[in-house]
């Protein structure tokens, strides 16, 4: 017999995989409207001359969850998306969705097409009736530039969308190069989508490292136990690559997943990034695994200074850092050039361990 999202959330609850929550139940009503409507509309006519004899169902507004950090907004996504049995569907990233956008336009353009953007949106929307963002955020203009008449042509299409973000629409883009271009996309998204603040006091990401270690040395011994971290606060995804568009190039974080990052030290501190690099990582992260942390010394000096300015840039951000080293952080760092501007990352090491780090951080 077919349950409803509300029943399987509390028949969760029930078996202690999940904290009730008045404020995530409050939503599961308007996600099995949604995933009534798309199962029983699955399907429409495709091909080259569909569009001439039948428009797909026009289906009811989609939703845009917002809310704070760790509320659950990914959770009750993935619930959703995973209880809708339908073929049909899409669960990706926003940053994931929008690089596959941009490559698929740049081939577009290599082959002298006029609107590049059409024949992405024709193949997306061909094969899709549901597509569910993780984490909706616009930092970059050239996203800002297209993402609506991407949107229109979804809309256009009948594709239900789904999309959760750690702020409203009003403050996507907010400061941005000539955002008077990207208020069209606000008021087409309050007009096609259930605007929804997901106003839950707790934040369970934290809560459920409240009390944990999250540095470990020496770094070896710790694999088991960072994989356990990540498999907790992931559900268990196995993550994939993320790219993060950052001055016209990219930055790869080798695995993210509902809003943690996961790299080693060589991955982020052996190539040659810099400050906006690890700020674009730190935006991105609502928590950073880093594992393998060497000792640092005059033999590994830039290395080291890349650290430094990546530690800066995730403390000044509130992101929760949990890492494996070679040693405590006192004895990270002892002798050589850089050792004496050390003892500052050394003191925010220490605090971002606090259990209680980074909770004032804001929604956005």
């Amino acid at each position: 017999m077919r349950k409803t999202l509300t029943e399987i959330y509390e028949a969760r609850v029930a078996e202690g995989s999940l904290r009730a929550d008045p404020a995530q139940h409050q939503v599961l009503p308007v996600l099995e409207g949604l995933r009534a409507w798309l199962e029983q509309n699955a399907t429409r006519k495709v091909g080259l001359f569909a569009g001439l004899f039948a428009r797909p169902p026009m289906p009811p507004p989609g939703l845009y969850l917002w809310g704070g950090v760790g509320r659950g907004k990914s959770m009750l996504m993935d619930l959703f998306t995973e209880a809708t049995a339908i073929a049909a569907k899409r669960r990706v990233h926003f940053h994931a969705f929008m690089q596959e956008i941009h490559r698929g336009m740049h081939e577009a353009r290599k082959q002298g097409v006029e609107d590049a953007l059409a024949p992405v949106a024709e193949r997306i929307t061909r094969d899709i009736r549901l597509l569910a963002f993780d984490e909706m955020q616009i930092t970059d203009i050239t996203d800002a530039m297209i993402v609506g008449r991407l949107f229109e042509k979804l809309f256009a299409a009948g594709v239900v969308v789904v999309t959760t973000s750690n702020r409203p629409p009003e403050d996507l883009y907010l400061n941005g190069l000539n955002r008077a271009l990207f208020l069209p996309f606000i008021a087409l998204l309050r007009e096609r989508l259930q605007v929804v603040e997901l106003e839950s006091p707790t934040d369970y990401r934290r809560h459920r490292l409240q009390g944990a270690q999250v540095y470990f040395h020496p770094a070896g011994t710790a694999r088991g136990r960072i994989a356990a971290i990540w498999d907790d606060l992931t559900g268990g995804a196995p993550g994939e690559p993320l790219l993060l568009p950052v001055n016209g190039r990219e930055v790869e974080l080798p695995r993210f997943a509902s809003g943690v990052g996961r790299a080693s030290f060589w991955d982020l501190c052996a190539r040659p990034l810099g400050p906006g690099d690890y700020l674009a990582i730190a935006q991105a992260c609502r928590v950073l695994i880093l594992e393998d942390i060497p000792q640092l010394s005059a033999a590994n000096y830039n290395e080291a200074k890349r650290f430094v300015t990546l530690i800066d840039a995730l403390y000044e951000a509130k992101v929760r850092l949990i890492c494996s080293a070679a040693d405590a952080p006192e004895r990270l760092y002892l002798e050589g050039t850089g050792s004496f501007e050390f003892e500052r990352t050394v003191s925010r090491l220490r605090e971002m361990q606090d259990a209680n780090w980074g909770a004032d951080r804001a929604a956005g």
